[in-house]
């Protein structure tokens, strides 16, 4: 059965990550035509190929800092120009620097809140008049379950992730009757790079806290991305929709 969502344009920044991956190989499953944006431009390059040669959709790859608004822009423009129109953007691209706030530099502050916050800023600003005008478009911000419960060591971090929840609130209400749903995805723990460097006892000390006793899969986030691009998602709009397993806070 043919994909109702076939040659729509997607952008997914963050695109090489487990996550960003996941949802890239999720999007291009179901004939979705899908802009990469990353800052290393052979891995997008490796991963562009290797999506290709899985899937027959369109694929094209931005390399660049996401809160670099002139390059973001020259992408932006880009990839209108290739397509016509842009559907969907998955705001994923995020990095931490983590330290306590006595130690905290002004750098890894600022780093955090450019790629997470700033990032999601320019990636909404740029693609919601191309949204408004085709009145229809579906935005999707990667948030976090400690912007609800604080993470010690990520003051920087927490504050790019609470701010992004707070950008889907009010860009759900400036957006809403053009069309255009926003929508975050806070997940908890993931089976990523990141946890998978974690020792065996952290590990098992977190698990305790889930309630299905596991670390989620990549493909749950992508699972619920796809879900709330599709048209069974049309109502839900505005919402923070935590992917945590049950996580005690």
């Amino acid at each position: 059965m043919q994909s109702k969502l076939k040659n729509k344009v997607a952008i997914i920044t963050g695109a090489y990550g487990d996550i960003g991956y996941a949802i890239s190989e999720k999007f291009a499953s179901k004939g979705i035509r899908i802009a990469l944006i990353g800052r290393d431009k052979k891995k997008l390059e490796l991963q562009k190929n290797k999506l290709k040669k899985n899937h027959s959709t369109d694929i094209l790859t931005c390399s660049l800092d996401v809160s670099d608004s002139n390059l973001y822009k020259e992408c932006i423009d880009s990839i209108i120009e290739k397509w016509g129109n842009i559907d969907f953007l998955i705001n994923n691209a995020g990095v931490t620097r983590d330290n306590i706030i006595m130690r905290m530099s002004e750098d890894e502050w600022n780093t955090v809140i450019d790629t997470n916050l700033k990032g999601t800023f320019l990636g909404c600003k740029l693609v919601s008049k191309y949204m408004i005008k085709q009145r229809y478009g579906k935005i999707i911000n990667i948030s976090s379950v400690v912007a609800q419960m604080g993470n010690k060591g990520q003051a920087n971090y927490v504050a790019s992730k609470a701010g992004i929840d707070g950008i889907t609130r009010t860009l759900s209400k400036e957006l809403g009757a053009r069309g255009v749903t926003v929508n975050s995805i806070a997940p908890g723990y993931i089976k990523t790079n990141m946890t998978e460097s974690l020792s065996d006892k952290a590990k098992i000390e977190l698990q305790d806290k889930i309630s299905l006793n596991r670390f989620g899969e990549p493909i749950e986030v992508a699972s619920l991305a796809y879900f709330l691009i599709s048209d069974e998602a049309s109502y839900i709009t505005g919402q923070t929709i935590n992917l945590d397993g049950g996580m005690q806070t």
